[in-house]
C-alpha cells in the first residue's frame, strides 16, 4: 500500500458518503507482523477496504471496534495481548478500563499491539427549502458547522446563492432521506404545502417549518385533508428553532441551527427546551 492509494481510497469513500474508520497501530511489543504507523480503512461491516494492520489474529478485534465506533461515533483504543499476559495482569478479553478495550490475541508470535480506531462519518446534510431571508441566512450560517448543504429554491438566481450550494429544481428531495439529514422549510408563503409534503416524504431525522403556530396549523389541516398521516405531521418542529427571542432572519436561523445541533448530539430533551413561541418565526 502506498500513501497515495490509502489517501485516495479514503477521499473516495468520503466523496461517496460512505462511513468508515481509520485503524492505526500506535504501539507494538515483541514480535508483531504490523508495526507502529500501519493503517487500515475499515468499513461499517468490518471489511478492510484498504491498508493492513496485521493478520487475522488482530483483524477481528479491530473490525469489531470499528463497527462499534461507527455505531456511536466514539473512537476506540484496542489493546491486543496474548491470553497469558491478560491473565497475568488480571484482565479479561472484552474488558474496558480507562478508555482501553482489551482483546485476546492468538498470534503465534505472542506479541502485543495497541490500535487506535477513529470513526469517519459523512457530514450531515442540511436541506433548506425556500428563497426567503431566513433560508439564505441558514445557508450562510451553517457553513461553519460542517453541514453539506443543498438549497431547494425554485427561481433563486445564482448570484444570490452561496457558492458552495447545490441547487435543485422544485422540491424534489429524492435522496435526502436518512438519519443524518435535516430539512428546514423556509418558503414563507411560496410553495409551503409542496415543500412540506416533499420534506415529510423524504423522512429525514429532522424537519422544521418556519412560521407561526397559527400558520402551521392551517397548513397542517390542509395536509391532513390530503391524506398526510397525523404521526408524520407531529414530527414537524414548528415554530422552528429554540426560543432565544429571535427577531431578525439571522437570529431565527441561529435558533434553528441550535435546535439541529441539539438533535444531532442526541440531547434527550432536544424537543422541549426553549421552544419558540408564536411570535418568533412568524411569516
Amino acid at each position: 500500500m502506498t500513501i497515495s492509494s490509502f489517501d485516495e481510497r479514503a477521499a473516495a469513500l468520503r466523496a461517496a458518503g460512505v462511513p468508515f474508520a481509520i485503524a492505526t497501530v500506535v504501539r507494538t511489543v515483541d514480535a508483531t507482523s504490523a508495526k507502529p504507523g500501519a493503517k487500515a480503512l475499515v468499513l461499517g461491516d468490518g471489511t478492510i477496504a484498504e491498508g493492513w494492520i496485521g493478520g487475522g489474529c488482530a483483524r477481528g478485534a479491530v473490525s469489531r471496534a470499528a463497527e462499534a465506533a461507527l455505531s456511536d461515533g466514539t473512537p476506540r483504543f484496542v489493546s491486543l495481548r496474548p491470553e497469558e499476559l491478560l491473565n497475568a495482569e488480571g484482565r479479561s478479553h472484552g474488558e474496558e478500563s480507562q478508555g482501553i478495550r482489551f482483546a485476546r490475541s492468538r498470534c503465534p508470535s505472542k506479541g502485543s499491539m495497541d490500535v487506535f480506531v477513529e470513526p469517519v462519518a459523512p457530514p450531515p446534510e442540511l436541506v433548506v427549502c425556500g428563497e426567503s431571508p431566513v433560508a439564505l441566512a441558514l445557508c450562510e450560517l451553517s457553513a461553519r458547522l460542517g453541514f453539506f448543504r443543498m438549497l431547494c429554491a425554485p427561481g433563486l438566481s445564482e448570484e444570490r446563492m452561496p457558492p458552495v450550494e447545490r441547487k435543485r429544481d422544485g422540491f424534489d428531495l429524492d435522496g435526502a432521506s436518512g438519519s443524518r439529514r435535516y430539512v428546514v422549510v423556509a418558503t414563507q408563503g411560496k410553495g409551503d404545502e409542496a415543500a412540506l409534503t416533499a420534506a415529510l416524504a423524504a423522512k429525514p431525522s429532522y424537519v422544521a417549518f418556519v412560521g407561526s403556530r397559527r400558520k402551521f396549523q392551517a397548513l397542517r389541516d390542509r395536509l391532513a385533508a390530503n391524506g398526510v398521516a397525523a404521526a408524520e405531521l407531529d414530527r414537524v418542529r414548528s415554530p422552528a428553532g429554540l426560543d432565544i427571542s429571535a427577531i431578525t432572519p439571522d437570529e431565527i436561523a441561529l435558533s434553528i441551527l441550535a435546535e439541529i445541533v441539539a438533535e444531532r448530539r442526541a440531547r434527550p430533551d432536544s424537543r422541549n427546551p426553549l421552544r419558540r413561541g408564536d411570535e418568533a418565526g412568524a411569516a
